[in-house]
């Protein structure tokens, strides 16, 4: 079976409504600080194949958004992107504190990658900087993607309410995923990882259940519409890079045409990785590790390394 391997230490983290968010420390404890986190439904540790080679050189400091992955789930918790906005606070003062505080580079992949924007939006300069995976950032006003964005986010919900809620094992769901068109590139280890990371076991039925309820999962995708985070990107007091799935690619979605029409008009940095999806970080990961590595050795991250 594959695993991620134990962390090094695991943090547990109380949200302002009593949401449980693990974060746990990985890698090299001399080394620079990345912390990252997923998208929408999924968890980080799906993701190995990407971070796993980062240990090598870093400290790799990952967490799941609340009620996903690792952490619990209840339905008197808030699931909204406020709660999410106060998490990311939260969880960047708790790695700080208990950690021990160094700079920190950002890594983040669609709904935390629009969280992440958020976030600095709001607090101001936590990162040193952002590397953002294909973040599915809602239109400007007046811009002709806002359509196909609209139609898109609405497939998505609709398609989350209509997934299953419970496999008689991981293994069962990861021959599904494998079984999709869209996850077609995954590598073949991220099947049963991403499996795993996302399900838990119902200790009353013995069966696997979503650990992103189906319900949750489709209320972000139908409130990832916020217009405004476009035009202010151009005042991010930090340095940030899209990098985007294949725009050209036949079955390219609406965060991969944002992202490469965002590039045109911001001041902000953007590479594309060809022929991938929006999974970008678990169908190419050697060529995401090297974008992501290439964007901090062009700011000097960290900048003084005898500090890192």
């Amino acid at each position: 079976m594959i695993a991620p391997p134990a962390p090094l230490r695991t943090l547990e983290l109380q949200m302002a409504d009593g949401a449980i968010v693990y974060v746990r420390q990985h890698g090299r404890l001399d080394g620079p600080r990345l912390v990252l986190s997923h998208g929408n439904g999924l968890a980080i540790d799906g993701y190995l194949p990407f971070w796993k080679p980062l240990c090598q050189r870093y400290e790799v400091i990952v967490f799941d958004f609340r009620q996903h992955g690792w952490n619990p789930a209840n339905s008197a918790w808030a699931h909204d992107w406020p709660a999410f906005v106060d998490d990311m606070e939260r969880i960047w003062q708790g790695i700080n504190s208990h950690f021990g505080a160094k700079p920190a580079a950002g890594v983040f992949h669609s709904m935390s990658a629009i969280c992440s924007i958020l976030h600095t939006l709001e607090y101001g300069k936590r990162w040193e900087l952002l590397a953002l995976f294909d973040p599915p950032f809602y239109a400007r006003d007046g811009h002709p993607l806002r359509s196909a964005n609209q139609s898109a986010k609405f497939d998505l919900a609709a398609r989350a309410r209509r997934r299953r809620e419970s496999y008689g094992s991981p293994e069962e769901f990861a021959r599904q995923l494998a079984s999709i068109p869209i996850f077609r590139r995954w590598v073949p280890e991220a099947y049963e990882l991403m499996a795993r990371a996302t399900l838990r076991r119902d200790s009353a039925s013995g069966v696997w259940v979503l650990a992103c309820p189906r319900e949750l999962e489709a209320r972000i995708f139908e409130t990832t519409a916020d217009p405004t985070i476009w035009p202010r990107m151009a005042k991010l007091p930090i340095p940030v890079e899209l990098i985007g799935a294949d725009p050209d690619a036949e079955d390219a979605g609406p965060p991969a045409l944002i992202a490469r029409a965002m590039a045109t008009e911001l001041p902000i940095e953007y590479e594309a990785v060809a022929d991938t999806s929006h999974f970008l970080q678990i169908e190419r990961p050697q060529q995401c590790i090297a974008v992501t590595e290439a964007f901090l050795k062009r700011h000097r991250f960290p900048r003084d390394a005898s500090r890192a």
